[in-house]
């Protein structure tokens, strides 16, 4: 009776591992120009790396303005706009392709909240981010927009399969 209880959990035991994990997802991480001119890109990268998250690529970049207008083009037309653009097209940025279990809203919650005077201490914003306008990273807000700016900025050629 003990080997067939055992052999039932054991055949058991993947079903409810495979229950109870998030799928793997992918993600889009920009550590942008003032994070990069501090230095805090390895720092930065810890708060991935200790919460999970896999870099499956990674490219340090200087964007035009062209790749800068077109990545952000859902804001043209808003105030800030252009400061968006030039401020991204002022120095070199970490581009990232973050994976894991839930990417997409775990970043967002290592992150916090855009503004980092609103950000909880322990989080990239609130660590690094000295306003609105200069918060140290930018993040995919949602899996349809992780997949558009993946490939903005990465051949699938560049991802690694973890």
């Amino acid at each position: 009776m003990k080997s067939y209880l055992l052999a039932v959990l054991l055949c058991a035991s993947p079903l409810l591992a495979a229950e109870k994990a998030q799928p793997v997802e992918r993600t889009l991480s920009i550590i942008k120009p003032d994070a990069v001119a501090s230095g805090h890109i390895g720092e930065i990268i810890e708060y991935f790396e200790h919460d999970g998250l896999k870099i499956a690529a990674a490219k340090l970049v200087r964007l035009t303005p062209e790749q800068a207008r077109d990545f952000y083009a859902e804001h043209k037309g808003r105030p800030f706009y252009n400061d968006l653009v030039n401020y991204m097209t002022s120095g070199p940025v970490l581009i990232q392709v973050l994976e894991g279990e839930d990417a997409v809203a775990r970043n967002r919650r290592i992150m916090g909240p855009t503004n980092p005077a609103d950000a909880q201490e322990g989080t990239i914003r609130h660590d690094f981010g000295t306003d609105i306008g200069h918060n140290a990273v930018h993040g995919s807000d949602s899996l349809n927009s992780a997949k558009k700016e993946i490939s903005f900025f990465f051949k699938d050629s560049e991802i690694v399969k973890h």
